[in-house]
């Protein structure tokens, strides 16, 4: 029976509640992450695009934007416009079977809610590509089209939720059997190269690279990052929508990833700059907790270690290719999301191991390349889409309502500009 109904499991439930609330969390310590990264003149730009995912995504996903993500599977490419329009058959009784709809031993109405604080924080993460000169309309635009025509089908494609997806799932979950736990490839490789593509056809911020554009408010980055570490809990333990002994390793895997990739950061910088930085230590943290985003459920607690000392130690380097390049990832969106992504999703082959609840093992544990290759097939199929579906929904909108701010806005300040308001009020009270 597609949707199953039942009694929920009550410990079961609890947990989720507190799961849905830690990663809808999420996306307001992305906007003070990101907030404080970016100059005095453009915090609030920048939360506001950020925050504003929230509503965007809720009405989409309310409407058809869940139905399409988890219904019933159309040739492993994209879920039913009529498994649950509206949210139907998610809540309440449909009066010929007992109890309610169920995701596993969860309400259904929890899984939904759940699920679209993933997409919501996913569409905030592209902001940080754009900082100081986007219209905030056009990001709007944006955020709602690329939220249905990139996010959802590749959702469908990766997750797998019991009753649902499980036995009617997407091209990638179901058929080529990678892995992908909580969102390597839906999350974090598809907001980082889609990203990159809505940055180069945006283009660089007036002065870019030659003028200092340092971060306005370090404590800002740094709270923003405990924050997201501490929602990330429920991001990852709690996809496995049960308050289990899985659950616990895989909250212990992400504790370990964040710590190690954060003291990986920092070894590269003091080795490479000579001093390690509040923002290489932040920026550390969250490089690791992308990283361990896929592979929680595959890799050993010394694995998530591993996991997390690459994805520091490769994204700190990572970052620095857009002044080689030239293009203008304001916040290091692609050096730190997608690259770690990749890192994430490729070292599932070669660190997973067999004792872990995945209980796959990876080339490394005597696996062979059999589970390597299916991840690394994912990740291209991802990126290959994500660029292509983000280029068009990017072009249509510069050719149409535009994409830009004016230049003058950018150079007074686009908080000022787009919303007529200030961070920061220095007039002197007379």
């Amino acid at each position: 029976m597609f949707p199953t109904y039942g009694m929920p499991d009550g410990a079961n439930t609890a947990w989720m509640l507190a799961a849905f609330a830690l990663v809808l969390l999420m996306t307001p310590a992305l906007a003070l992450f990101y907030g404080g990264m970016v100059r005095s003149k453009s915090v609030l730009n920048m939360m506001m695009m950020c925050l504003s995912a929230i509503p965007i995504v809720w009405i989409v996903w309310v409407v058809f934007g869940y139905s399409l993500a988890f219904g019933d599977d159309h040739g492993g490419l994209i879920g039913s416009l009529s498994s649950f329009p509206g949210l139907h058959h998610t809540y309440g009784s449909d009066g010929t079977h007992s109890g309610i709809p169920l995701v596993g031993t969860i309400p259904a109405i929890l899984f939904v809610a759940f699920q679209a604080g993933f997409a919501m924080v996913t569409v905030a993460l592209i902001a940080g590509a754009v900082a100081d000169r986007m219209r905030f309309i056009s990001w709007l635009a944006f955020a709602a089209v690329w939220s249905v025509l990139v996010y959802i089908p590749v959702a469908h494609w990766v997750f797998s939720a019991p009753g649902l997806t499980e036995a009617h799932g997407g091209w990638i979950v179901g058929h080529l059997h990678a892995i992908d736990f909580a969102g390597g490839t839906a999350v974090e490789i598809n907001s980082g190269a889609s990203a990159l593509v809505l940055a180069l056809l945006l283009g660089r911020r007036a002065g870019w690279p030659k003028d200092p554009m340092r971060p306005h408010n370090l404590p800002f980055v740094m709270l923003g990052a405990g924050l997201l570490w501490f929602g990330w809990f429920g991001f990852n333990a709690g996809s496995e929508l049960a308050a289990n002994g899985d659950a616990a390793v895989i909250a212990v895997n992400t504790l370990g990833a964040g710590a190690a990739s954060m003291v990986a950061w920092l070894v590269v910088e003091q080795v490479r700059h000579g001093r390690p930085t509040s923002f290489g230590a932040a920026s550390g943290v969250i490089a690791g907790l992308v990283a361990i985003t896929p592979s929680c459920s595959s890799v050993t607690p010394v694995g998530a270690l591993a996991v997390g000392a690459v994805a520091g130690a490769v994204s700190s380097l990572a970052i620095e290719l857009k002044f080689r390049w030239r293009y203008d990832d304001s916040l290091d969106v692609v050096g730190v999301h997608f690259v770690s992504g990749v890192v994430g999703m490729l070292m599932i082959g070669l660190v997973a191991s067999r004792t872990a609840p995945a209980g796959v093992d990876g080339l490394f544990y005597g696996g062979g390349v059999d589970q390597l290759w299916r991840q690394v097939v994912a990740v291209l199929a991802v990126i290959a889409y994500a660029t292509v579906v983000t280029g068009v929904i990017a072009l249509g909108l510069k050719f149409t309502i535009g994409l830009r701010a004016d230049r003058q806005h950018e150079a007074d300040g686009i908080d000022d500009a787009q919303h007529a308001e200030s961070a920061y009020d220095f007039t002197i009270a007379r």
